[in-house]
């Protein structure tokens, strides 16, 4: 299996019934997702993505990225929440998260539209300047305020710098099928369009082709992504917790949250996992968290961060458990030389590995971890290649719907997302939102 649970590091505080006594409650969700029975029913799209994917869609993905490969030196990617951190994601896993210092023969590729930072937009300004660029603009009404802002910034740049029919060929969409305001302006302008399926909501859609385009501009291999996460989908269809590891992980969160271990940190020991980071805490953050409910998501890197939050995981409050994903084999080796003077004390390493120091202080960070409560589910992984990123994608995708009907919430919906929204339309002037505009100054005034 190329994704393995391994559940020796929470032995200490759960047992094997304890997960087991959950079958009831995951076969229950399981019904739920697989018969379109439970709340979000509308977005359940991505369960049979793997295999009901619109192929024709797919080889037009392919032939873009190649177009893209051929007349860009930088490719801006704009879009927020799910409809950019997937992609990143991707590119840093099966890449590297330099992938824009090392890249040669395909695009750097660039972020933007993620927040509303004029610094951060700015820079992405100076890096384009003088650059063939193209952009690929992604939202599904085309009116969210942050992707909105910078592609108005950058089709300006586009136009004025290849006129309106060049800009024209450099500009890909990915929008709603047939409406909206981004829609509306492809269709007019002339842009290439790509499909943010209705079924699949943002934080579930990196291999749409929200997430697929990008990655695919990357050179990283689509098909071997796909293939992936088509096996993830053919292991995980039955319900039995003893068998299905993915169904298990979703178990083992909701019995340790009942013990009142409510914070999930997601972890690895390589860097290149930063952004899958991000991407999960997305994808449980806003699926599970709401109703007074849900799992808080974090994060870290280790070793780096034992040198930061080390301490607070060893002997602060008792709330915390780790998911650690650990791969077999580095993507890179690199091997520790003997030195002469033994200036460092670290000759004992010499000859070894640096993926075994990585491995050992993997063990004895788990084994501390335990010692001071902390339970640790383990994720191991071959290597960090793209079958692997597309089963790991399905796997989390999963275990995120079966435990967020463990929960008791509607895993597809965010409702509190909005809550921000309307205030700082109010606050801004957008037409409609006057009334709402003066009680919230009153209040910033109070």
């Amino acid at each position: 299996m190329p994704l393995k649970l391994y559940t020796n590091y929470i032995e200490d505080f759960i047992t094997e019934n304890e997960i087991l006594e959950l079958q009831p409650e995951v076969n229950k969700a399981h019904e739920k997702l697989h018969n379109g029975t439970g709340e979000g029913s509308d977005y359940l799209g991505w369960i049979d993505l793997p295999e009901a994917y619109d192929k024709d869609e797919f080889e037009h993905i392919k032939v873009v990225a190649k177009k893209i490969r051929e007349k860009a030196e930088i490719l801006v990617v704009i879009g927020i929440g799910g409809s950019y951190l997937g992609a990143r994601a991707a590119i840093e896993f099966v890449k590297s998260q330099n992938y824009n210092l090392l890249c040669k023969d395909t695009p750097k590729i660039i972020f933007s539209g993620n927040s509303i930072s004029s610094t951060a937009l700015s820079e992405v300004v100076d890096m384009v300047e003088g650059k063939d660029f193209a952009v690929n603009v992604i939202s599904k009404s085309g009116t969210t305020t942050e992707p909105a802002i910078s592609f108005r910034v950058f089709r300006e740049m586009l136009i004025s710098k290849y006129g309106k029919d060049g800009a024209a060929e450099r500009i890909f969409v990915t929008t709603d099928k047939e409406k909206g305001t981004l829609k509306k302006l492809a269709d007019s302008e002339g842009y290439e369009t790509f499909v943010v399926p209705d079924n699949v909501g943002g934080r579930y859609s990196v291999l749409t082709a929200v997430g697929l385009l990008p990655i695919a501009v990357a050179g990283i291999d689509i098909d071997k992504l796909m293939q992936g996460a088509r096996d993830a989908r053919n292991a995980f269809k039955n319900s039995d917790i003893k068998s299905n590891d993915c169904y298990k992980y979703a178990a083992i969160r909701n019995v340790l949250a009942r013990k009142g271990k409510t914070v999930e940190m997601m972890v690895s020991y390589e860097p290149s996992f930063a952004m899958m980071n991000e991407w999960f805490k997305q994808l449980y953050g806003e699926s599970e968290g709401k109703n007074g409910k849900g799992i808080f998501p974090a994060s870290a890197i280790f070793s780096t961060d034992l040198h930061s939050l080390g301490q607070y995981i060893q002997d602060g409050q008792r709330i915390l458990f780790e998911t650690v994903v650990i791969f077999k084999k580095p993507n890179k080796e690199h091997m520790i030389k003997m030195d002469p003077d033994d200036v460092d004390g670290l000759n004992f390493l010499a000859g070894k590995e640096m993926s075994y120091v990585n491995r050992k202080a993997f063990e004895g960070t788990a084994l501390a971890h335990n010692d001071g409560g902390v339970p640790n589910i383990v994720l191991e992984a071959e290597c960090m290649n793209e079958y692997e990123l597309g089963y790991m994608i399905y796997f989390f995708e999963k275990a995120c719907g079966i435990s967020g009907y463990i929960l008791g919430v509607n895993p597809f919906d965010q409702p509190g997302v909005e809550s921000y929204k309307r205030n700082m339309f109010a606050l801004l002037g957008k037409p409609g939102y006057e009334n709402e505009r003066e009680v919230l100054e009153r209040r910033i005034r109070k």
